[in-house]
């Protein structure tokens, strides 16, 4: 009896110490050693990375659904971040590209090209952000109303919406330089800038909207404000780590002027790094204009808010999908395909798991969480019924993603890009229009083409991937 508990008493302590070491961000070889350990050491700080960039979201929609006319500021929220997911497919197209050049040159023991490849990824991102948020801000209201707001919601909304899509830039530094940590193995600063990002939002986020002291209250546009100040806090944060020298990459000033060689390669893997994303942030916001227009107001904030309840759980899914890019990248560069494909399965595995507990919430107790946003009844039964039918696809959404991840870290980018394409806009779309519009179904057709089509991309990734293309792709 004794010897068993012994026994179970080590183990917990070795798993005590593994999690301390992840939180810490202690660097270890990952082309070596227990592939579970490489994996966990990895994921854990990647899905709290992922749980904290949801949660910019969540409080946002928390504290502006106890506005006076919460409907409006609800699909505002909503909305914009639809929108702004076509500069976060930027963002995470460049960070993918800068994670797989990244891992691969620490692989083959190469700090130095490490540094200077993240760097070049930074410069290029940063230009492109840059003219994206000018027109982001000028155009604001007519993207409201592109989007199927009322005239009411984009009176009320276009200045938080103006703020964020000014903010575009910051919101592509906080993507890319997570982006170049992670793929030098250094998940935990990546975790720790959002958790110190999230924290300010948090605090400010009320003090903004409510008013405080000698501040004065800003509404539905304090939301906005704190945002982005929380986020510019992180990469300040980020920027200390990125300069003072202490983890594997070397990063100079002069990693900052233009290498053309290293900027070709970089926008060679990140180009359909972007298409990837930008297809299936675009069939998103058509899903969401499609809700917007059959379902109206109530409806459109019914779906926003199961949406942001859904990526909450969702991102940090994707954080431990990362694993597998890091791990990926780092195992090719060090010539050992057979250990990055292990790491690959052993990630699928666990993903499995999270997204089958993360279903049985959504089923069991989304009155709980839906109502944690809105007291609207409406409201309640769009956002409940929509959770209801996506989660039933939760557990193909975890082995896509892992799948994704490792394609993109082998620098194999353009094969998720045609599966997306097709999965999204040649299926999704029209099965969602056909079931809403045709055959009268509403939002709840919308909801329905999300886990048909998201099971779909999974089986014809993981088929892909058991071919093998991706072993073989050179950056």
């Amino acid at each position: 009896m004794s010897s068993y508990t012994n026994k179970g008493a080590a183990k917990a302590s070795g798993y005590l110490s593994l999690l301390k070491q992840a939180l810490h961000g202690e660097e270890m070889d990952y082309t070596q050693g227990s592939i579970r350990k490489a994996v966990i050491m990895l994921a854990i700080p990647m899905m709290l990375e992922m749980a904290m960039e949801s949660v910019f979201a969540l409080v946002d929609l928390y504290f502006v659904g106890h506005l006076e006319h919460s409907s409006h500021a609800i699909q505002t929220v909503g909305l914009t971040e639809s929108v702004l997911t076509i500069m976060y497919s930027i963002a995470i197209g460049m960070s993918m590209a800068a994670t797989a050049v990244v891992a691969r040159r620490i692989g083959e023991k190469n700090p130095e090209e490490a540094g200077h490849s993240g760097m070049q990824a930074i410069v290029v991102a940063g230009l492109v952000t840059i003219l994206l948020s000018i027109a982001g801000v000028y155009f604001a209201p007519e993207i409201l109303t592109l989007m199927g707001a009322s005239a009411e919601t984009t009176a009320h909304g276009t200045p938080f919406t103006r703020i964020m899509m000014g903010s575009g830039i910051i919101i592509m530094l906080l993507f890319l330089i997570n982006g170049v940590f992670r793929g030098a193995g250094n998940a935990a600063i990546a975790m720790k800038s959002l958790w110190i990002a999230n924290i300010c939002n948090i605090i400010l986020c009320p003090v903004f909207i409510n008013g405080f002291l000698f501040i004065p209250a800003f509404g539905l546009t304090g939301a906005a404000m704190a945002t982005a100040v929380g986020r510019s806090i992180g990469v300040v944060y980020q920027v200390y780590h990125l300069f003072n020298g202490k983890h594997q990459m070397k990063i100079k000033i002069s990693h900052f002027r233009p290498d053309l060689t290293i900027i070709k390669s970089l926008v060679s893997i990140a180009t359909p790094g972007i298409f990837q994303f930008v297809i299936a942030s675009c069939s998103w916001i058509f899903l969401a204009q499609l809700v917007a227009t059959t379902g109206g107001d109530t409806g459109s904030a019914g779906y926003q808010t199961a949406l942001r309840l859904m990526m909450f759980f969702m991102l940090p899914a994707w954080g431990l999908s990362n694993a597998a890019s890091t791990l990926v990248g780092q195992n090719l560069g060090a010539q050992d395909i057979k250990r990055a494909e292990a790491s690959v399965m052993r990630t699928v595995l666990y993903n499995v798991l999270f997204m089958l507990a993360v279903s049985l919430i959504f089923f069991f107790l989304s009155d709980w969480l839906v109502s944690f946003f809105t007291t609207d009844p409406a409201i309640k039964a769009v956002a409940q019924n929509a959770l209801h039918i996506m989660s039933l696809g939760f557990v193909f959404y975890g082995i896509g993603m892992v799948m994704i991840n490792a394609f993109n870290g082998a620098g194999d980018t353009w094969t998720p890009t045609w599966v997306n394409l097709f999965g999204f806009w040649l299926f999704q779309i029209p099965l969602a229009y056909l079931l809403s519009k045709y055959m009268n179904l509403g939002p709840k057709g919308v909801f329905i083409s999300i886990p048909v089509a998201e099971t779909a991309i999974t089986v014809a990734a993981f088929i892909l991937f058991r071919k093998g293309g991706w072993k073989k792709k050179k950056v």
